[in-house]
């Protein structure tokens, strides 16, 4: 099992630090450095920033939100990154909420997985090099009975194939990231439950390609947390999965919500929806079991944390993907030394 570092999201007076973080996690031979957008900073630009400062550590989008760019400007942006970072690059898709793509993209969302497929569809043909058509559903390439017509991807990526992975949450996105993606990256992922909340999605997906998971990416991010208080590490991230839980979407859309479901909390994750959508944040965060918080993080003394690595592991993970916590910098690069020692000692590195 391979470790990656999820910076999340940019712009928030933290980006020198980030930067810091990014450079730590390619000094200790992290696999892969993730960087977020939503409606603030973008993706490829950080992205490009982190390469250029940075030797051999992956960079990662995760994710590129699928409204916000055209697939042939994502194809053109995958092999532009793939080429500066010197063949770097990993590509992850994702379409985001209804929040997010119809109020600040303008884009209807609807069809999700029909407008995922296409999407990938088109940026594999323009990776390829091929003259671009398609036609389908929600593209069409060239514009019928217009001046358009079917063009290559002019640049060469240093790669014949830039790994592709998609965000899924929900039982038929899984399924559907299984069959046409090279790996998947995943949020609230606990051991436990991977065979009934996830694996067992994927592998049908797989199955649908003719393949099985062999050699296909599962990639969760962890947010973790070393020390000897378990509980009191645990309460840390009571506002962040209050926030997903209860917060991310509406109360008859939330991916969040319905996976805390799947994984046996529907009471809690109703009382955490209906708490936090009142304006009740507190309420929210501490609604949310401590169990729950326990199974989707890494929080505790070093060997605590090896012990879930390997439960990690042995569920299927082959990137786990850490999101150290901490208010200053030299906390946050404390927890990705700690991530590397903890690997060692769990026998997975």
């Amino acid at each position: 099992m391979r470790l990656g570092i999820n910076l999340g999201y940019w712009g928030a007076g933290m980006d020198a630090d980030n930067l810091a973080v990014a450079q730590e996690a390619d000094r200790l031979g992290y696999s892969v450095c993730w960087v977020a957008e939503a409606y603030g900073s973008d993706g490829p630009t950080v992205l490009s920033w982190v390469a250029a400062q940075t030797e051999r550590i992956d960079i990662g989008s995760a994710i590129f939100q699928i409204p916000a760019r055209t697939p042939a400007m994502t194809a053109m942006t995958a092999a532009t990154l793939d080429s500066l970072s010197g063949g770097r690059f990993r590509l992850g898709l994702g379409v985001s909420g209804p929040q997010v793509s119809e109020g600040w993209y303008g884009v209807k969302f609807d069809k999700p997985l029909a407008r995922t497929r296409e999407y990938v569809e088109i940026i594999r043909k323009a990776m390829r090099r091929e003259p671009l058509s398609h036609q389908g559903e929600h593209w069409q390439l060239p514009l019928p009975d217009g001046p358009g017509k079917a063009i290559k991807l002019t640049v060469h990526p240093v790669r014949e194939h830039i790994p592709l992975y998609v965000a899924a949450i929900g039982p038929k996105n899984l399924e559907q990231t299984g069959e046409i993606a090279d790996g998947a990256l995943l949020v609230f992922f606990a051991p436990e439950h991977a065979e009934e909340t996830t694996l067992g999605a994927l592998r049908a997906g797989r199955a649908k390609a003719g393949q099985d998971l062999a050699g296909f990416d599962v990639v969760p991010t962890v947010p973790m947390a070393v020390g000897d208080d378990v509980s009191a590490l645990a309460d840390h991230f009571r506002p962040y999965t209050a926030l997903y839980v209860g917060g991310m979407g509406s109360a008859k859309q939330n991916f969040y919500n319905k996976l805390a479901q799947r994984m046996g909390y529907e009471q809690a994750a109703a009382e955490i929806q209906e708490k936090y959508l009142a304006g009740d944040k507190k309420g929210a965060a501490a609604a949310v079991p401590h169990e729950l918080i326990d199974a989707t993080t890494l929080v505790g003394p070093i060997e605590r944390i090896a012990d879930r690595m390997r439960a990690y592991a042995e569920a299927g993970v082959t990137t786990l993907s850490l999101m150290p916590a901490g208010f200053t910098l030299e906390e946050r690069l404390a927890g990705l030394r700690a991530g590397v020692t903890a690997l060692e000692r769990a026998g997975l590195a």
